[in-house]
């Protein structure tokens, strides 16, 4: 597993310009969750390995990588990894069980179960095969298309760690919100560092571009996502900016994805994030009115189910209602795993059709900038 002396030229940047609200000759598009269990080969590699061991060999992450990339002309790959890797850093123990999910042996039960954590963690140490697989992918990619980094937010990770694994309703999380606010700020600034040096490393390994996931956002209303979440994802974007520049390395684009946090979208548009990511909950004829940076989404993951005339109706609407400037055309969340690889091939194809003749006619061109 050798790293090349330096990565390749960048071929494709249309993600990289679209999110920085540049003119693109076709709108980029990739997929939430693309390299998983939908795709056969994956499972093939399932057989043989459990899911952390492929996210903790670089070799066999890149591969995974890799696979979605290979099937389809995405405009973006994202590195192999799981947002739990964070909790693990800290001393966590997490397992993946079939048919469950991520299961935490020990969760943080009260306030005072802080104590086990690794507070001054050695991300670098800790984390290191994740950055080797990013090194590695990059080289591998030839340049093709840019290479996606990401983590799981402050509040997302915090309700992992604390119910144990995933939940309806993530009342013992909140619980912590309401009954210890104090410690549980204290819990969600030990995350926040963690992240911060989770992502600047993975930029200096290779990551072109950066995705935080705030997935458990859709569980607060607008006060408790004001107090919990907005204040930690502000300090995530401005500390990587800065630590990366104090690295004397150009800052990446860096997008935030907080599902069902409709209600926050202006807010979020001005924390230092090039992109908001949106859910499918969300109106692209008027999400404009009060987000000024450039969007992400937000096709309905289900609407992959749909016939292939149907699907490409549907993202033909989609692009029309965002328009060409300044979007990234993704889905609302990620993809299922009994999704059909074809549809994919459809969701991509169109979006790329689709957007080429709109700006070859010169159509909604500017409806961002201007």
């Amino acid at each position: 597993m050798a790293r090349c002396k330096e990565f390749p030229t960048l071929k494709n940047d249309l993600l990289i310009r679209a999110a920085r609200g540049e003119k693109v000759e076709r709108i980029p598009v990739w997929v939430m969750r693309q390299a998983g269990r939908y795709l056969p080969e994956y499972r093939e590699l399932r057989k043989q390995y459990d899911f952390f061991t492929i996210c903790q060999t670089p070799e066999l992450a890149c591969e995974v990588t890799l696979q979605p990339i290979r099937r389809f002309e995405l405009d973006a790959a994202i590195i192999f990894s799981d947002i739990l890797v964070i909790p693990q850093a800290l001393g966590m123990e997490v397992l993946m069980k079939p048919g469950i999910g991520p299961v935490f042996t020990e969760p943080l039960n009260t306030p005072a179960d802080m104590e086990k954590l690794d507070m001054n963690v050695d991300v670098i140490e800790k984390l290191s095969y994740v950055y080797e697989a990013i090194s590695l992918t990059r080289c591998r990619l030839e340049g093709t298309v840019p290479l996606i980094g990401f983590s799981g937010a402050p509040w997302t990770l915090m309700a992992y760690m604390i119910e144990g694994g995933g939940s309806k309703t993530m009342n013992k999380a909140k619980k912590w919100l309401y009954a210890s606010p104090n410690e549980s700020h204290t819990l969600l600034q030990v995350i926040s560092k963690t992240i911060t040096k989770h992502l600047i490393q993975q930029v200096v390994a290779g990551a072109q571009i950066i995705q935080v996931f705030e997935s458990s956002a859709e569980f607060l209303g607008t006060d408790a996502f004001n107090k919990f979440c907005i204040p930690y994802l502000k300090e995530i974007a401005t500390n990587v900016i800065n630590g990366l520049l104090d690295r004397h390395i150009e800052p990446v684009p860096m997008i935030i994805f907080a599902k069902g946090a409709s209600h926050s979208i202006s807010k979020l548009s001005y924390l230092g994030f090039d992109v908001v990511a949106i859910d499918w909950l969300v109106d692209p004829k008027v999400v404009r009115d009060f987000c000024h940076i450039t969007v992400q989404g937000n096709l309905d993951p289900c609407a992959l189910y749909s016939s292939k005339s149907e699907l490409k109706e549907m993202v033909k609407t989609m692009v029309e209602d965002f328009g060409v400037r300044g979007y990234i055309a993704n889905l609302g969340h990620g993809i299922y795993p009994d999704m059909d690889p074809d549809s994919v091939k459809t969701l991509v194809d169109t979006v790329h059709s689709v957007s080429e003749e709109l700006i070859r006619k010169g159509d909604i061109f500017t409806q961002l900038y201007t």
